[in-house]
C-alpha cells in the first residue's frame, strides 16, 4: 500500500525547499555586498593570507546569512499561515539584514569600524558632520530606496517560489553546502594556526567582517605542549603592523628660528669606499657606533630628510620635510642632491632635488659616493661650516664624522636632521618631528629604527631585530654573533611605542 504525504507535509516541504533557495540567493547577494569590506582593507600580501581571505569571506558571510534564515525564516515554514505572509516576512527580514550589512560596509569603508555599541559615539559624530546632515527630502529618499530594495526581495521570493519544483531538480544543494562548510571550517582552522604563530597577514584580518570571532586554541595547545604560552604573550606584546596608511606628522607644529648666517653640510655616503683619511685631514671627530638601517636609497632619503624610519616612507612622500619648511620660512637656500635620479624626484613630490651639487647653499644635503663627497669637501671652506658626514649605508655599522660637539656614543640616520637643526639654532622639541634625538644633548642610550618590515633596536652591544609577528633575534654588535641573552621586553615595548607614535 502506498502512503501519500499529507497536504500539510507537502506544503511544509515545499516551503522549506523554497527557504533554502531563497537563503542561497541572499547568500550570494551578501557575499557581493561584503566585497566592500575586502576592497576597503589592505591586501594580505601572501598566498596563504589570500587563501584565508577568500575562505573566511565565503564561509563567514554564508554562515551569517544562513544563521539569519534558520533563526527568523525557517520556523515560519512550519506555522499554519499563508505562504504569502511567510514570503513577505522573509523579504522584510532579508531586506533589513542586507541593508544593515550595506550600511556597515559603508561605515567600515569610511572609518574602519563596524556597527557596535563601541562605535556608536563615532557614528553620532559622523552624523553631525555636514556630509551626513540631511533634511526630510533625503530621509524620504532613503525610505524610498529601502522600499525598492524590499520590493526586489519580494520579487526574488516569488520568483524562487514559482520555480521551486524546477530548482529542486538541479540537486546542487549538497555541493553548495559542502563548499561553504569547507570554507567556514578551513578559515577557522587556518586562523587557529595563525593566531598561535602571530602570522600577521591573517590575524590582521580579524576585524574585517562584521560579527567575526575567528577560532583560537591557545589554552588547549599550551595544555598539550604545542604552544609556549609565556613566549606567545611576549611575542604578542611585541607585534606591530608594518603597513602604516595614515600619519600625524609632525605631531605638533614646529616653531623655531634658524640662524641665517651659518652654513651646514650634511653628506650621506652611498658606497663603501674608504673616506677615513679625508676625515682625518678635515680634523673631524667621529662616532663609531653609527647605524643606518634603510634598505633602499628612497628609504635612506626618508630616514634622513624626515628624521623617521623608512616604515613611514609611503605615507610621507606627499608631505614636506620639517627641515625644508623651516629653511623656506627663514629664507635659507637649500641644496639636496641624490644624483641624476628622476625616479626619486617623482616619488618625493615635496622635496626639490638638485641636478648637481655646488656646496654654496646655506644647507647642503648630499647622498653621494665617497669620491663625490671628497671632491665637495676639498673645494669647500669648512672653517665656518657645520659638517656631518655619515657612512655605513647597507652595512652592519658605519661611522659618523662631524665638527659639532656631539656627546652621544650612539647615532642613527634619524638623528642627523634633529642635530643639524639644533646646531642652526632650532629649539623645537625633537619628538614633534622625529624618532631620533639631538646628538648635542642626547636623552637616550638606545635607538630604534626599521629595516624593511623589521624593527631594529640598538642598545649597548646588542642589536635586536623584531619581525611584525613578534619573533626576534638578538645579535652582538661587536662580533655579529647571535646572542642568548634574555630579551629586555620593557625596553623593546617602549621602543616600539616610540617608533609608531606618528601612525594613526
Amino acid at each position: 500500500m502506498i502512503l501519500a504525504e499529507s497536504p500539510r507535509r507537502q506544503r511544509v516541504t515545499k516551503l522549506v525547499n523554497w527557504g533554502h533557495w531563497f537563503a542561497l540567493a541572499n547568500i550570494v547577494i551578501a557575499i557581493i555586498i561584503a566585497s566592500v569590506f575586502v576592497i576597503s582593507s589592505p591586501a594580505p600580501g601572501t598566498a596563504l593570507g589570500t587563501f584565508y581571505l577568500f575562505a573566511n569571506w565565503f564561509g563567514h558571510i554564508s554562515f551569517l546569512t544562513f544563521f539569519g534564515f534558520v533563526i527568523f525564516i525557517l520556523p515560519l515554514c512550519y506555522l499554519d499561515v499563508s505562504q504569502r505572509v511567510i514570503k513577505t516576512i522573509a523579504s522584510v527580514v532579508s531586506a533589513l539584514g542586507l541593508a544593515l550589512m550595506a550600511f556597515d560596509a559603508l561605515l567600515y569603508n569610511r572609518t574602519g569600524f563596524h556597527l557596535s555599541h563601541n562605535s556608536a559615539f563615532l557614528i553620532k559624530n559622523e552624523a553631525e558632520s555636514p556630509l551626513f546632515q540631511f533634511g526630510w527630502q533625503q530621509a524620504l529618499y532613503l525610505l524610498l530606496l529601502f522600499v525598492v530594495w524590499f520590493g526586489f526581495q519580494l520579487i526574488l521570493a516569488n520568483a524562487v517560489w514559482k520555480r521551486i519544483d524546477r530548482l529542486i531538480n538541479y540537486r546542487i544543494g549538497r555541493r553548495v553546502v559542502s563548499f561553504f562548510v569547507v570554507c567556514f571550517v578551513a578559515g577557522h582552522a587556518i586562523h587557529v594556526w595563525a593566531d598561535a604563530q602571530l602570522y600577521q597577514p591573517i590575524i590582521k584580518q580579524d576585524n574585517m567582517f562584521p560579527l567575526s570571532y575567528p577560532a583560537t586554541a591557545k589554552t588547549t595547545m599550551s595544555r598539550y605542549g604545542l604552544l609556549d604560552i609565556e613566549r606567545y604573550e611576549q611575542r604578542k606584546q611585541l607585534q606591530f603592523d608594518p603597513d602604516i596608511h595614515q600619519v600625524n606628522y609632525p605631531s605638533d607644529p614646529v616653531y623655531c628660528a634658524l640662524e641665517s648666517d651659518k652654513q651646514a653640510m650634511l653628506l650621506i655616503q652611498t658606497d663603501n669606499s674608504d673616506i677615513s683619511e679625508l676625515m682625518k685631514e678635515a680634523d673631524l671627530r667621529h662616532i663609531d657606533n653609527y647605524f643606518t638601517t634603510s634598505t633602499s636609497l628612497d628609504g635612506l632619503l626618508t630616514s634622513t630628510l624626515y628624521a623617521v624610519p623608512e616604515l613611514y616612507q609611503q605615507s610621507l612622500k606627499s608631505k614636506q620635510p620639517v627641515l625644508s619648511g623651516l629653511s623656506e620660512a627663514y629664507g635659507l637656500s637649500t641644496e639636496i642632491y641624490a644624483g641624476a635620479n628622476n625616479q626619486l624626484q617623482r616619488q618625493f613630490t615635496h622635496v626639490q632635488l638638485s641636478e648637481r651639487i655646488t656646496g654654496s647653499a646655506n644647507i647642503t644635503i648630499a647622498f653621494a659616493n665617497g669620491a663625490t663627497i671628497s671632491q665637495l669637501m676639498q673645494r669647500s671652506d669648512l672653517t665656518n661650516t657645520l659638517v656631518m658626514v655619515a657612512s655605513g649605508y647597507q652595512q652592519p655599522k658605519g661611522i659618523l664624522y662631524t665638527n659639532l660637539p656631539v656627546t652621544s656614543e650612539l647615532a642613527s640616520t634619524e638623528d642627523l636632521v634633529p642635530t643639524l637643526l639644533s646646531a642652526l639654532g632650532c629649539s623645537a622639541p625633537v619628538q614633534y618631528y622625529s624618532t631620533g634625538q639631538n646628538l648635542l644633548a642626547p636623552k637616550r642610550d638606545w635607538l630604534v629604527s626599521t629595516s624593511g618590515e623589521k624593527i631594529v633596536v640598538i642598545y649597548a652591544d646588542q642589536r635586536i631585530d623584531v619581525l611584525s609577528n613578534g619573533s626576534y633575534d638578538i645579535t652582538h654588535i661587536s662580533n655579529e654573533m647571535r646572542s642568548d641573552d634574555a630579551l629586555n621586553v620593557d625596553l623593546l615595548s617602549r621602543a616600539i611605542k616610540h617608533l609608531t607614535r606618528f601612525s594613526q
